[in-house]
């Protein structure tokens, strides 16, 4: 498939997602999401791919939403259509079997937001921003923002912020708990590069089970989660992974992972 909102490459391992329209602050119309899907699919099925990294070309934005250029012709049926009809990158993200990571290097609005929360960790520079502005074009968040935003902040900062479409620094982002960490604009990529390689030295087969784990544990009733959890600790033992684990453990030596 040509890309042609985003850039999309891999390497060494790592599959990038670069939203490529900086003269529209990386807005998201349906060719991007639509190639964003198909990038996605892309890592998702290569055994190759051990991370995936979202990113905004420019040093302004990391993706500033909706191109509300879009809303102008929407009506109810066409929005359920596009909303329900199709896989969206904003939920598709938690399910990918692998790490993936947002490195936000500016404004992460709408469906910015939506997208780098979809993100299992959120680096981002200091001059970042987030928020769930739709309201100020009379919408509602549409990309599972209610939904992950009191998760991730708690239920009454969550309200304040769609309900007033204010955004929140990078640093009150980090106290609030919706960011891992937040470093200098020039130190961004050094600081993903610094998690990419973490991540890399683990078990690719393992991670996945550490992700599906933590995710039904926002899905599911806590004992369900725990039952889950113990299913998931079991099958490890069934992988090569876990028994090279142990060895190389007992063995004081760095293992070696084949994800399988």
């Amino acid at each position: 498939m040509k890309f042609e909102t985003i850039i999309y490459e891999k390497k060494d391992n790592v599959a990038w997602i670069t939203f490529n329209r900086p003269e529209k602050f990386n807005a998201q119309n349906q060719a991007l999401l639509s190639e964003v899907t198909a990038a996605l699919e892309d890592a998702k099925d290569d055994d190759e791919v051990q991370v995936i990294v979202f990113t905004g070309a420019g040093d302004k934005a990391f993706s500033a939403g909706a191109d509300i250029t879009m809303f102008m012709d929407w009506t109810p049926i066409s929005v359920v259509s596009q909303t329900k009809g199709s896989k969206r990158p904003y939920t598709f993200i938690r399910e990918i079997p692998k790490p993936v990571i947002a490195m936000v290097n500016g404004l992460a609005l709408g469906g910015g937001c939506e997208i780098a929360m979809g993100c299992d960790i959120i680096i981002a520079s200091e001059n970042a921003r987030f928020g769930q502005p739709e309201i100020s074009v009379g919408v509602i968040p549409g990309g599972a923002g209610t939904q992950m935003l009191p998760r991730l902040v708690g239920e009454k900062k969550a309200k304040e912020m769609i309900f007033t479409g204010d955004p929140i620094t990078a640093e009150e982002a980090l106290r609030l708990g919706l960011v891992n960490k937040v470093v200098p604009a020039d130190k961004l990529r050094e600081a993903v590069d610094e998690v990419i390689k973490k991540l890399k030295s683990k078990s690719p087969a393992i991670l996945k089970f550490a992700k599906l784990a933590v995710n039904k544990s926002l899905e599911t009733p806590f004992l369900v989660g725990v039952e889950c959890e113990a299913d998931l600790f079991a099958l490890c033992f069934g992988t090569q992974d876990q028994k090279e684990g142990a060895k190389a453990f007992l063995e004081k030596r760095a293992a070696k992972y084949t994800g399988k």
